[in-house]
């Protein structure tokens, strides 16, 4: 599909809107940058014609796509494990490298890694995308309608109540329809629903319990609310949210945090409380003056994720980096609570 008139994407590309402060820190970052990629691993010979339901109406790919852009939050990842390698990608953890964590299927030929909430629409244009995947981005108009203008773009899911708030299972099943691969999607997803079930039968402790889970960024607390992936982890193990952050949802305003002040940091306490820095020290969360002294912290049920692969894997919110967070986080919880 053509990239339409130059001057017509110039004006769509000064209209975009700037992003929150909190997610520019979540996703390490937002500038371009990265080689060029090839259309390795295309979804030739999967099923086609392809219609894909999302917010903003029916989207139908009508042959198999040759060069994919995958911008949304774990699209990249959720593409090479179903064997498609995008050309270009966006680092919303910042990874660095090819933009994927460490348990994704590598990439044959480097993507060309492009911004996340500010996002060069000529850059994505200049790699001749003929599908971009947008499955978990923020939901905004002006931006899909740029992005379509450059070729078929699979935005977030119908009905989703916040930004970013696309499940693992909606992103497998729309990312494998867009790419033609429905069935192969639906074995992911099969899969890691049979890893949630052998995990939580391994921790019955965790059945009932409350979990908070927040972060520690540049000296800012947040709170993750229902609606956000590390929440939704927590609920399929069993867990439930704390009454004191379920009557803090409203605030989030259709987002996935709340801010917290230093003052709040104790809401997070709870049956278990897990806390990971984003450029920020694990030291500096362990030694607050007021969430070291929570009953949690007390208790030995404050989990810091400090390695920064499993605090990725769980904030990953995809297929495959939610089946390394069970490996690598649940262990952690288990400990917790044994305390």
């Amino acid at each position: 599909m053509s990239p339409g008139p130059r001057g017509a994407l110039r004006r769509l590309v000064l209209a975009a809107s700037a992003a929150a402060l909190l997610l520019l820190a979540a996703c390490g970052g937002g500038g371009d940058g990265g080689g060029g990629g090839a259309p390795a691993g295309s979804a030739v010979g999967a099923q086609y014609p392809a219609t894909v339901d999302t917010q903003f109406g029916p989207v139908t790919i009508e042959e198999p796509p040759q060069r994919i852009v995958a911008l949304g939050w774990s699209d990249a990842e959720t593409a090479l494990v179903l064997g498609v390698q995008p050309v270009g990608a966006s680092d919303w953890l910042g990874f660095g490298g090819t933009g994927v964590g460490p348990w994704s299927p590598p990439y044959q030929t480097p993507p060309t890694i492009l911004g996340t909430t500010q996002l060069d629409y000529e850059a994505v244009a200049a790699l001749r995308p003929d599908l971009i995947l947008d499955t978990r981005s923020s939901g905004d108009r002006q931006r899909y309608d740029t992005l379509s203008r450059i070729a078929p773009t699979v935005g977030p899911p119908p009905g989703l109540a916040a930004a970013y708030g696309t499940t693992w299972r909606q992103q497998m099943d729309m990312v494998s329809r867009a790419l033609g691969k429905p069935d192969v999607g639906a074995q992911q997803i099969a899969g890691l629903e049979e890893k949630f079930r052998a995990t939580t039968a391994a921790n019955p402790s965790f059945a009932g319990r409350a979990a908070g889970v927040g972060a520690f960024y540049g000296g800012q607390w947040g709170a993750y609310v229902p609606g956000d992936s590390r929440v939704d982890v927590m609920s399929e193990l069993g867990f439930r949210t704390p009454p004191q952050i379920e009557a803090l949802a409203p605030q989030a305003a259709g987002s996935f945090y709340v801010q917290l002040s230093g003052e709040q940091v104790g809401l997070l306490s709870s049956d278990l409380t897990v806390v990971f820095p984003i450029n920020a020290s694990a030291d500096a969360i362990r030694t607050d003056p007021v969430l070291s002294q929570t009953p949690a912290a007390q208790a030995g049920h404050l989990v810091v994720l400090d390695d920064k692969t499993t605090s990725d894997a769980f904030s990953s919110g995809s297929v495959p980096g939610t089946a390394a967070a069970l490996d690598r986080a649940a262990p952690l919880f288990g400990q917790a609570l044994q305390r």
